[in-house]
């Protein structure tokens, strides 16, 4: 997938599964790598912001190997985990997580209108091809009352941490992933953050799909953040 330029609609939606079917193997070692370990904290951070708990029916979108999927079970949580990529659902399955794992299309869920309590999704927000379709599919699936957590990597907004961080992120990610995964991938992973609409653009969205209660918390002195709704 040559990332000279990004791919937009479904030329994006084909080349994306490709890629993450591609990297799935090495996958959540370079999510450790490259925050540093600590995905997993951030992840148990989003989860216990919406209080996911005993009882909770917990949709994990884009659940790539499962991380989401698994601390969400470990919590009492019924979960489906889905993915358009069938390479990282194998690894999901693989590591016999508590919990049903489902390819399909974010934006087209094969789920019932109000059938879950919970939407968690880690990292995916900007592989999506239609952000205002998939907020409102989320919304669809959820109760009233429902809530999302959404973590998603972001840009410092101080021009000292942003410099530092484009070194790292724009630099030496790529090398990193180029040596123990896939080069192109890994370009495409900094390139990617170009998808991403503004905190007030996202704001406005998920407002329009019906969501109120929107919080951000930033990551990391800002290079990532976990966004956080509830069904009105």
């Amino acid at each position: 997938m040559a990332m000279s330029r990004l791919p937009t609609g479904q030329e994006k939606h084909r080349a994306v599964r490709e890629m993450f079917d591609k990297i799935a193997p090495r996958y959540d070692l370079m999510n450790r790598l490259i925050t540093l370990g600590l995905d997993q904290r951030w992840r148990r951070d989003a989860l216990g912001r919406v209080g996911v708990g005993p009882g909770d029916r917990v949709i994990d979108l884009a659940c790539g190997t499962g991380d989401l999927s698994e601390q969400a079970a470990a919590r009492g949580a019924r979960v489906m985990g889905i993915d358009f990529a069938g390479e990282m659902l194998r690894g999901a399955r693989a590591r016999g997580i508590d919990a049903a794992f489902v390819r399909a299309d974010g934006a087209a869920l094969p789920l019932a209108d109000g059938c879950a309590s919970v939407v968690t999704c880690g990292f995916a927000l900007r592989n999506f091809v239609s952000l205002p379709e998939i907020f409102a599919e989320l919304a669809r699936v959820l109760d009233r009352g429902g809530r999302i957590a959404l973590i998603e990597v972001d840009r410092p907004r101080s021009g000292i941490v942003r410099g530092a961080h484009s070194l790292y992120f724009d630099r030496l990610v790529p090398l990193l992933g180029g040596l123990l995964s896939d080069r192109q991938a890994y370009r495409y992973l900094p390139e990617s953050t170009a998808y991403l609409p503004t905190a007030e653009e996202l704001h406005a969205m998920l407002a329009k799909a019906g969501f109120g209660s929107i919080e951000k918390k930033g990551l990391m002195l800002g290079a990532a953040q976990i966004l956080t709704a509830v069904k009105t």
